[in-house]
């Protein structure tokens, strides 16, 4: 993976996760590794989400603090897997395979579970189907030369930042006598947010494509 094609992050250059990564690269941890984890830490989320769903008072602040938990664990193996690779010269022939599935399964299983955390597995699904959506639209735009669109305004930092405000909104929910509406608000919020960044992104494909053409006729004529 080359710079050019990884998502802009500023906490990328923080001493922190330089100081993290560095640690992380000196032990026998590879990055595809720390793309599994992200999986599982997934996975724990969207367990929790849909837990909640029967859950009342403190078992249910637990577990929306578990997901939490999880969310923001699956985003810390999403910035340290690829700094493994790239900063620490651990870069594997399979990186580019686990550096995507495990975010288009992370994704799915967090927003179904905030699907069934409040009753709606059609809205978590139409969330991860959206959530896919932004992925293949850059992924399409790479294999046609246009890479790195990381574009928002609802890439992954944006969606799963939605879906962590949402479960602390939702553990203080009952106080003004909400229960799911944080969640489902969310749940909206990624589906509405992915369809723009999707049409987004095909704009600037579009673009592209037509300044491609543009560019070889000048130098036919040239």
């Amino acid at each position: 993976m080359k710079n050019g094609d990884r998502r802009p992050l500023a906490s990328r250059d923080t001493s922190w996760a330089r100081a993290i990564s560095q640690r992380l690269a000196r032990t026998s941890i590879t990055p595809n590794q720390v793309s599994q984890l992200s999986m599982v830490l997934a996975t724990i989320a969207g367990l929790a989400l849909w837990i909640s769903h029967g859950a009342e008072g403190a078992g249910r602040i637990l577990l929306l603090v578990i997901a939490v938990l999880g969310i923001q664990g699956r985003l810390l193996c999403n910035l340290f897997d690829g700094m493994i690779a790239i900063e620490s010269g651990k870069a594997s022939p399979t990186g580019a395979l686990w550096n995507e599935v495990p975010d288009r399964v992370s994704d799915a299983v967090i927003l179904v579970g905030a699907g069934l955390a409040i009753g709606s597995p059609a809205l978590g699904w139409t969330a991860a189907a959206m959530a896919i959506l932004t992925a293949y639209a850059r992924a399409f735009a790479d294999s046609l030369g246009h890479r790195g669109d990381f574009g928002g305004p609802m890439a992954k930092p944006q969606r799963m930042a939605v879906l962590t405000a949402a479960c602390i909104i939702a553990v203080f929910a009952p106080m003004w006598d909400w229960r799911d509406e944080p969640l489902w608000l969310a749940l909206w919020v990624v589906i509405l947010g992915s369809a723009l960044t999707s049409l987004l992104r095909g704009r600037r494909l579009h673009r592209h494509l037509r300044q491609q053409v543009a560019r070889g006729h000048d130098e036919d004529t040239a």
